[in-house]
């Protein structure tokens, strides 16, 4: 059987919070809802390495549905997801951006 299929780089990790459901980014030593803060993985070592992450987090009951997510730089440097599903989740379930949990986050 084949290998699945990675997301092109560079990419960075998503996942939900085990108890509430929120978004969150895999960031530096902890999961983060600011996707600006987010780790990016711009080569397979870094991808291999929030994998690894989102399989501890899972086993630790921090996260589930953990996934990489392909992103674009943008400008100021915040990744931003490149397909609507993960885009979405960085605004908010609001189809008012000022409204949704991540509203504080945003950059524009």
């Amino acid at each position: 059987m084949a290998a699945p299929k990675r997301v092109p780089l560079p990419a960075i990790l998503i996942a939900n919070t085990f108890l509430e459901g929120e978004v969150v980014f895999r960031a530096t030593g902890r999961w983060t809802p600011d996707p600006a803060e987010a780790l990016v993985a711009h080569d397979e070592a870094a991808a291999d390495a929030l994998e690894r992450e989102a399989a501890e987090g899972f086993a630790r009951n921090e996260v589930v549905d953990a996934y990489l997510v392909d992103v674009t730089i943008d400008p100021a440097g915040v990744p931003v997801p490149r397909h609507f599903r993960e885009r979405f989740k960085t605004l908010g379930p609001s189809v008012r951006p000022d409204l949704g949990k991540q509203a504080e986050f945003r950059r524009s």
